[in-house]
């Protein structure tokens, strides 16, 4: 649009108009937030120098002062470098840390300016910022987690025990429980936090220099200071030490987007059948706050369902992504996949933070209508119970009777006055046989052992 009509300064090209599952919740990925990991893992490097010895604590303390260093934990803040204008200039080398490093030695005294970026290369300090990005991120999404299996604790304590009907295939298959639905979800859960943190827990920070070979850190301090720097960069960054640096071999990467691939996964699962279970028709579950609908005022869509779900579709590609990346991360520093890896992780990270914040949301507000929970266990007469019927059934009457007795019963006759009229079922009690709730199996065992870490809470029904 041209100036002259007036129109504003470009804005951020994705504030999340078009994914409505991230907003609000992706600030830990932001450029912002990126920006202030590369800033900070500058100043860990001269932190780390100075904890070796190689550094003069005055060199630590300018730096650290002049870069608004505060901890380990949070890193730099007022910094006062542009990220619009330095992504500007990240363009002419590749990556933003070649501009980044001239920025940075402006805002630091004179006389201290050597320290920054010794010995270091532009991997060294991007990798561990995006680690440090993606700790910050993959904790927050791992609470997010837990917030989801204490919700789904709770909703299995107040609902678990009434039954449903459970289907394969689409159709209606068994009895079960509307707990063991919902185990089901909080084991998915529970094992993919266990993955998260352990993921998240083990990121490195990478410390090896233009080849990976530490030779700049010899040469500035020796062979016996420069072994030592790698684990004092990783303390002062707040990651795990490295055993070597990483720089093509890329599982901090790839086993940190499964561990977040399977968390999206996990609560994909659960939005997923909220939603088919909150179809009109079906009606079995509700949503805490349904949405509303722009042309059908009667409609209360799934939203939370929905958002989480469209995050758990675009996952899977973006985890693909990285390991297609790290596969091609070939020589010392590779030409392009390395450079695919960071906006992929950033939006998986983003995904990760929004689908999880919603399934937290979504489960805590999730409701049982139990009277369509009943009465879609009814919709088939009795049927639903037909595999009880072959194993008690068959053996008196044979297969071919069975068959018949199924077909006619599914015809429209009543199943239980057609087996009633078998002189074989005299001695049966066919009420108790077509119960559904008397043929759920050990869903109560089941459902037992999946909160047996969280004692249902007193009233569950």
């Amino acid at each position: 649009m041209p100036s002259d009509l007036g129109s504003p300064a470009p804005a951020a090209i994705d504030l999340g108009l078009l994914s409505p599952v991230t907003v609000g919740h992706d600030a830990a990925v932001s450029d912002g937030a990126v920006l202030d990991a590369l800033v900070s893992a500058e100043v860990a490097l001269v932190r780390a120098h100075g904890a070796i010895g190689t550094a003069p604590q005055s060199a630590v303390d300018a730096v650290s002062r002049a870069l608004g260093w505060e901890s380990e934990s949070s890193g730099c803040r007022g910094h006062g470098i542009d990220p619009i204008a330095l992504a500007a200039a990240s363009v002419a080398g590749g990556n933003p840390v070649i501009p980044l490093v001239a920025l940075v030695k402006q805002r630091v005294p004179s006389d201290v300016r050597a320290w920054v970026h010794r010995g270091a290369t532009s991997q060294d300090i991007l990798d561990t910022a995006l680690m440090s990005v993606s700790r910050v991120a993959g904790a927050q999404a791992t609470d997010a987690l837990r917030r989801t299996e204490r919700a789904l604790v709770k909703f299995i304590s107040a609902n678990g025990t009434q039954t449903a009907a459970a289907r394969t295939l689409t159709q209606h298959a068994v009895p079960t429980t509307v707990g063991l639905r919902a185990s089901a979800w909080l084991r998915g859960v529970r094992r993919a936090t266990e993955r998260l943190d352990a993921a998240v827990r083990q990121l490195p920070a990478q410390l090896g220099g233009a080849g990976g070979t530490l030779a700049s850190f010899v040469e500035i301090a020796g062979a016996d200071a420069a072994a030592r720097l790698p684990a004092a960069f990783a303390d002062a960054v707040g990651l795990a030490a490295p055993d070597a640096p990483w720089q093509t071999t890329r599982w901090p990467v790839t086993e940190l987007g499964d561990a977040l691939v399977q968390a999206i996964d996990a609560v994909g699962v659960i939005a997923t059948d909220v939603a088919t279970l909150s179809r009109t028709e079906i009606g079995e579950l509700a949503e805490g706050a349904g949405g509303g609908s722009s042309a059908m005022p009667q409609k209360q869509n799934p939203a939370a369902s929905v958002l989480v779900r469209s995050a758990a579709l675009r996952a899977p590609q973006l985890g693909a992504t990285l390991h297609l990346a790290a596969a091609l991360a070939v020589d010392e520093r590779p030409d392009g996949a390395w450079h695919a890896e960071w906006p992929t992780l950033r939006e998986l990270l983003r995904l990760a933070l929004g689908a999880t914040a919603h399934a937290a949301t979504l489960v805590e507000g999730l409701r049982v209508d139990e009277a369509a929970v009943d009465r879609n266990l009814g919709l088939t007469g009795g049927l639903i119970v037909s595999e009880r019927l072959s194993i008690v059934l068959m053996p008196l009457i044979g297969k071919p009777r069975f068959d018949a007795l199924i077909a006619e019963a599914s015809g429209g006759g009543d199943l239980a006055t057609l087996v009633r009229s078998m002189p074989e079922a005299a001695d049966l009690d066919v009420d108790a046989l077509l119960d559904p709730v008397q043929y759920t199996g050990l869903a109560d065992v089941l459902v037992a052992s999946a909160i047996v870490e969280h004692p249902p809470a007193t009233g569950a029904r």
